[in-house]
């Protein structure tokens, strides 16, 4: 464990600004943000950028930053602070109206609906001295009411009309600017996030005429409005969400405003490994959680760094994972996978697993109701929530996309694996085979079943991506038909001798051990890989555990993968009972 002595504590799935600087959790300056967004300027501002990318925290930051109230103090020595003019003329300046949408998932229209109201209701009574400004008639105190008004029969939801919803932001903002006499600022998070619930569970329609219509009289006819800030995964088209609105000023991956200011970069990754003691695993970062391209500029995944460099401090040993994928659902991969023939060519998946790039016409403004419709959809999908990024710059609307990291390409090999166990599953005759080769020692039958199965499935060719990754790649091949095997004993990757095994297997009725280590073969040289793998069995020892459980007969296996080729050798092994 390394010694961090009085370290500041990770920010682990704290996305509130306020909480962070006052109980003095480590915090990644992004306060320029609001010198660049101030200095740019849009009344009407969109941020898309991929989930978990600090979207939440840098909308907190703005909020903290702008809101009459506001706590100076907190920002004491972030790079905002520098900027005198900007701080006397904005900080502490507005009314601000700060809604997140990330929790509008109802499984029906009426539920997301009600979360809708609970969100908004919970706004408002922020702001109970509404009740008893003098500035507000009467009138407008029962307005303000309606917004607050809890339905006793709902209890825990608050209710309120499709009528009053479309006009709650409208209405809010024009009784804080009478209180205050100010202008208001309006932030909404993930802004998209009901609309791709709806569409999920089919009340689309909806709830795009409900989302619609609240924006439009929040961001068009408000009288009240200084600016806003929104953000989501994808800019949803004009015509679907922003009818009638002022074009919104985008910040979107392709745009260089902005771009280093969601997300980490390479100097934040840099300082955060140093003050925790981590330097020495800067490289594997950067290979699992590195390569999100935005603009000229590449970027962290913050998620994942902060809970990698957050898991290293109470265990140096812990090896790299992705924290991503299990964070959210990853519907647009496997969609993307399971397209695969079908418009989704395998040579192109192949490309992308291998570390190499396709080029693809990306479109920017999508609807949810549509994004799986086209392969081309698809492309621009995955590309606006970061599983694929830009390697260079775009050729007009063409863009050349990769895979960003090994934590992307892992969940994109994840995926595949799956669809091959579906398909193994679909070919009983695939498993006997491969397994009764196994157990007699038949090198020739395994080796022709195995290569059977990889028809099966992707390749992955002999590119920039890393030996490791490979073997893993066809480990999980050969585990995904040894999964409906069920009578037997299988385990992969545990310690035995003086090492780590691939896949070991015990027949415990049979007295029958198998262990098994993959390779890949770089540069197709089949032969000597199979060596390699042999070798590493005898050297470490990884009969040790098999012996140890009586096992009669041990067959050692080593399998070399180059693409679709495969090559394998085996050893047996008699144990004399003494």
């Amino acid at each position: 464990m390394h010694d961090n002595g009085m370290k500041k504590k990770l920010p682990i799935g704290i996305d509130d600004f306020c909480k962070i600087r006052i109980e003095g959790f480590y915090y990644v300056d992004k306060s320029g943000l609001i010198r660049d967004l101030l200095n740019s300027w849009g009344e009407v501002n969109l941020f898309t950028r991929p989930r978990r990318f600090g979207k939440s925290l840098n909308m907190s930051m703005l909020k903290a930053f702008l809101e009459v109230g506001c706590d100076k103090s907190l920002f004491e020595g972030l790079e905002i602070s520098k900027e005198t003019q900007l701080c006397e003329k904005y900080m502490g300046q507005f009314p601000v109206i700060s809604i997140s949408l990330k929790t509008v998932h109802g499984s029906n229209y009426e539920f997301a609906k009600n979360e809708l109201c609970t969100i908004i209701a919970k706004e408002a009574l922020r702001f109970q001295f509404l009740l008893t400004s003098e500035k507000l008639t009467d009138h407008e105190k029962n307005l303000y009411r309606q917004l607050i008004k809890v339905d006793e029969s709902l209890k825990s939801a608050f209710a309120m009309s499709e009528a009053t919803i479309t006009s709650s932001l409208n209405t809010l903002s024009r009784l804080l600017e009478k209180h205050y006499g100010r202008k208001v600022i309006i932030l909404i998070d993930e802004y998209d996030v009901p609309l791709a619930k709806a569409n999920e569970r089919n009340y689309y329609d909806k709830m795009i005429d409900l989302v619609r219509n609240m924006l439009d009289a929040a961001l068009k006819s408000n009288q009240s409005l200084y600016f806003a800030v929104l953000t989501g995964c994808l800019r949803v088209s004009k015509e679907s969400i922003f009818t009638g609105l002022n074009n919104p000023k985008t910040y979107s991956l392709l745009d260089a405003e902005c771009e280093e200011r969601f997300g980490f970069t390479d100097a934040d990754v840099r300082q955060m490994l140093d003050y925790y003691g981590l330097s020495g695993y800067y490289d594997t970062t950067k290979e699992w959680y590195d390569g999100y391209r935005i603009a000229s500029t590449y970027v962290y995944n913050p998620w994942d760094v902060i809970n990698w460099c957050n898991q290293l401090i109470t265990n140096p040993d812990k090896r790299p994972k992705s924290y991503w994928k299990n964070s959210s659902g990853n519907e647009a991969v496997k969609k993307f996978i399971r397209r695969m023939g079908n418009g989704v060519t395998k040579a192109q998946i192949e490309r992308l697993i291998s570390g190499d790039t396709v080029q693809k016409k990306i479109e920017e403004q999508l609807t949810y109701h549509t994004m799986y419709d086209s392969v081309e959809n698809m492309w621009s999908l995955l590309f606006a929530t970061g599983y694929l990024t830009p390697d260079g710059r775009p050729e007009g609307n063409l863009v050349r996309l990769k895979i960003p990291n090994n934590e992307v390409r892992d969940i994109f090999s994840d995926f595949i694996l799956e669809l091959f166990e579906e398909k193994v599953a679909e070919d009983g005759a695939l498993v006997t085979e491969f397994c009764n080769a196994l157990k007699s020692g038949d090198t020739a039958e395994v080796e022709r079943v195995f290569t059977k199965g990889m028809g099966k499935t992707i390749s992955i060719r002999d590119t920039a991506v890393r030996k490791e990754f490979k073997e893993n790649f066809y480990h999980g091949l050969i585990l995904g038909i040894m999964f409906f095997k069920s009578d037997w004993g299988v385990t992969s990757n545990r310690e035995s001798g003086d090492g780590y095994y691939d896949i070991q297997i015990e027949i415990e009725e049979e007295g029958i051990g198998i262990v098994i280590e993959v390779k890949y073969a770089e540069g197709g040289d089949l032969d000597l890989a199979c060596k390699e793998a042999m070798d590493q069995i005898n050297k470490n020892n990884y009969t040790a555990e098999l012996k140890e459980d009586d096992m009669n007969i041990i067959f050692k296996y080593g399998i070399a993968c180059f693409k679709k080729k495969c090559r394998v050798v085996c050893e047996k092994e008699e144990c004399v009972s003494e």
